[in-house]
């Protein structure tokens, strides 16, 4: 007789280990299932964002960092640094130790929740007698579960450009990307999304030389065009090459490397010449191998499993969140789906606000931003007012040497309600919190600009813009 759970969870990514846990926490007999393994073949939790994604990335992001202060802006501290080295191997290492540590805290999590854990890939079997529905564990040890409701959370994985299938040594998805094992001389970026960027920066810290190719006419399309522009002149200053509007023709491995041909915005024909390729396109949910079809579980054109509001699918109480399904991919929105399923299976009422996620990149100088772009306000017909503080104004940010960037705000123009804030420049992933807040409680502008903030603070470059949207701003 197969187990019986109120709730299994396909999946142990943000969104799966998560609903596991919220689930648990309501009272609920809860299973969870994910194939994903370490390097000895044991368990690894955390789906693409703990294993290949956000964790590590972030983590390179700081050793790099590092190392492009101790080489080019310590002596401005008055710090002498003599022979300075780069030992790659033990950098990958420090990589590797932080996602264990995320995969072990996973893990405990369930246990202190009493999460039951299976290790393989599951998939839907059957409906089950009576209802709910019994799910196949693929693995060291087969076996089958009946759960009453079922949460899929199985991610997203890279897109490959057509005719250049990812070989994980010379054309790179995120994957391989932070695998590299040695600094690579030449390094090209098919894409400048936020794994591209972000990829792109450690690599170019570390002493690579990197040219980026973005198909799209405008750099970072999806941002405010005033933040993207102010990027983009931080990351060409800092060597980064970036092309715009370009149409990427044969891609071919050679004996050293990657010889890409392409076409340039003026339709000249370019060739570039790398020793690595990361390919940063979009990423594909993860739907094969679920046995959908066998279930009637319904899909879209892209794959995705198609969900209401409510994240239900065409199934009864079959339930999918996080990459899976329409909406961002980002990891935080997978988390909040999450705990909405699981409130709403216990008969709660679950919600997810998509107008107040908040994007981040992870770049230097940072980019982080909630709301709507000037240019959606302008299309939409919407009255608005706009405020920004640069940091070059920041007596904090001059203290920390780094016053790239500024704070945006975006507000009613009749009622003064915050529709977008925006940033670019030092710890911009810390600062957009305040603006999420304050959005979800329809706060004003005049409601940033009369709070206190601490000074010295960057936080004060987000009161500033917001006094800014009224033009009194104190300190600029």
């Amino acid at each position: 007789m197969s187990k019986q759970f109120d709730v299994i969870v396909i999946g142990a990514g943000p969104g799966g280990y998560i609903a596991a846990i919220r689930a648990a926490q309501l009272g609920f007999n809860v299973a969870c299932i994910d194939e994903w393994k370490n390097t000895s073949g044991g368990p690894a939790p955390g789906g693409t964002c703990t294993n290949v994604g956000c964790i590590p990335s972030k983590a390179l992001l700081q050793s790099s960092e590092n190392y492009d202060q101790a080489a080019h802006h310590f002596a401005d501290h008055g710090i002498q640094v003599q022979g300075l080295g780069l030992d790659v191997g033990r950098m990958l290492a420090r990589k590797d130790a932080v996602v264990k540590q995320n995969n072990e805290g996973i893990l405990y999590l369930f246990k202190k929740n009493k999460v039951a854990f299976f290790h393989g890939r599951a998939s839907f079997a059957r409906a089950g007698e009576g209802g709910g529905w019994e799910i196949q564990v693929g693995g060291a040890a087969e076996e089958t579960l009946h759960g009453t409701h079922i949460i899929v959370a199985t991610g997203s994985s890279a897109r490959a450009l057509p005719g250049a299938a990812f070989d994980e040594e010379r054309i790179l998805s995120n994957d391989g990307a932070l695998r590299i094992g040695g600094v690579p001389r030449r390094l090209g970026l098919i894409g400048s999304g936020v794994i591209g960027l972000e990829m792109g920066s450690v690599w170019r810290r570390l002493g690579a030389d990197v040219t980026v190719l973005e198909g799209l006419p405008t750099f970072l399309g999806a941002v405010d065009q005033q933040i993207a522009k102010e990027a983009r002149k931080a990351f060409t200053k800092q060597g980064l090459k970036i092309e715009l509007g370009v149409k990427v023709g044969e891609v071919q491995p050679t004996g050293e490397g990657v010889r890409i041909a392409y076409t340039d915005a003026k339709d000249a024909a370019q060739v570039l010449e790398v020793d690595r390729l990361i390919v940063s396109i979009g990423r594909v949910p993860n739907t094969t191998g679920l046995n959908a079809g066998a279930v009637g579980l319904a899909l879209d054109e892209r794959g995705a499993i198609v969900v209401d509001d409510e994240c239900k699918t065409n199934l009864p109480n079959v339930w999918a969140v996080g990459d899976v399904v329409r909406g961002p991919m980002l990891a935080h929105k997978a988390e909040e789906e999450g705990v909405a399923v699981a409130e709403h299976i216990a008969g709660q009422h679950g919600h997810v606000n998509f107008n107040t996620i908040p994007w981040v990149i992870y770049t230097s100088p940072e980019i982080a931003w909630v709301g709507q772009t000037e240019e959606q306000l302008k299309a939409g017909g919407r009255a608005y007012k706009a405020g920004t503080f640069p940091f070059l104004a920041n007596g904090r940010a001059r203290a920390l040497g780094d016053t790239t960037g500024m704070v945006k705000f975006l507000a009613d123009a009749a009622t003064d309600e915050i529709l977008g804030v925006h940033i670019v420049g030092p710890m911009a992933s810390e600062l957009i919190s305040e603006a999420v807040v304050a959005m979800e409680f329809k706060a004003s502008a005049e409601d940033i600009a009369r709070i206190c903030h601490a000074h010295p603070s960057l936080s004060e470059a987000t009161k500033e813009a917001a006094l800014a949207v009224d033009k009194r701003t104190l300190n600029f």
